[in-house]
């Protein structure tokens, strides 16, 4: 029997079932004539850890800096029904390191996450630390997909010294990695595209995924990826109702440009709103079907494959 409380912090509200969110989501994608979706930005992380993130986003804490309900809290099996029930056909866990020494209990949980959930992409992380190219390299070697960094959790900037290996390693392997670079939503002196584009002077074939358009930094971000062949960008959380920052409209056009390297992210579990919205504010933008269809499916299967058999 699953244990609805493994997703739920002591003292916090009980979960809600919210199956009757999928059959809006199909709908979705069906109308499109789609196969079903791509989600790069989808956190699963151990429970402990999860319930520690709730923790700070239910506590409005200085790095959130708003309430933030959440939608989506349960167990890590009910969110996998979840959006297997939506349609959500290839999917992220992208845990993510906060401090030194944690990267490797979180690769590991990681590591058997997607054994048991076919669906998901192999996902890791790595922080600032010794040690770091070695565990990188082994991790690519063993088929990790895609890597996670959150530059404003984690305090560190893109190019810290302890990373200058890391890159190389990254860059030759072409493995992508989806970076909050971005000072959203509460800037700190580790956010911004500087750290970014020093890296890419760098690097320049490294395949970033730009987390949230970059928010707030979004025509910076959008240069990135208009400039750098592997930079992508991933629609987390922007076009909706919620989020803070305003798309600009005269930066919309040129979305439109990038057709093939825009990707869709949502940050579930932790949003406020019903899954559908955001394909609604993607839908908004008017920028046609074909866009919709490459960045809610092709964009995701080109980067990572249509999943393993």
């Amino acid at each position: 029997m699953t244990d609805l409380r493994a997703g739920v912090r002591p003292g916090a509200e009980e979960p809600v079932d919210r199956s009757s969110d999928a059959p809006d989501v199909v709908a979705f994608w069906e109308a499109l004539g789609l196969p079903g979706l791509v989600d790069v930005h989808v956190h699963f992380l151990p429970p402990p850890i999860q319930r520690a993130v709730w923790a700070v986003f239910d506590s409005a804490g200085p790095k959130i800096g708003r309430d933030w309900p959440i939608r989506y809290r349960s167990a890590v099996e009910d969110r996998v029904d979840l959006l297997r029930a939506m349609g959500v056909r290839r999917f992220s866990a992208l845990p993510y390191a906060h401090k030194p020494g944690v990267a490797a209990y979180l690769n590991t949980w990681a590591a058997a996450f997607a054994e048991r959930v076919p669906e998901s992409l192999r996902s890791a992380t790595f922080y600032p630390e010794e040690g770091a190219a070695a565990y990188v390299a082994e991790a690519v070697e063993a088929g990790v997909e895609v890597f996670k960094l959150h530059l404003q959790v984690g305090e560190f900037h893109l190019d810290d010294p302890l990373l200058a290996p890391v890159w190389g390693v990254l860059e030759d392997a072409g493995t992508p990695v989806v970076v909050h670079a971005g000072s959203g939503p509460v800037p700190n002196e580790f956010t911004g595209p500087e750290s970014t584009r020093r890296v890419l002077a760098r690097h320049p074939r490294l395949a970033l995924v730009v987390a949230h358009l970059g928010a707030p930094e979004f025509e910076e971000f959008l240069e990135l990826a208009e400039t750098h062949e592997r930079v992508h960008l991933d629609t987390t959380m922007v076009f909706t109702d919620f989020f803070p920052a305003t798309y600009p409209s005269g930066l919309v056009p040129r979305l439109r440009d990038l057709q093939p390297k825009v990707l869709l992210g949502s940050d579930f579990p932790t949003i406020p709103y019903p899954y559908r919205h955001q394909l609604d504010g993607l839908a908004a933008l008017d920028l046609g079907e074909d866009w919709l269809r490459d960045v809610c499916w092709h964009n995701g299967v080109r980067l990572f494959g249509a999943g393993r058999p």
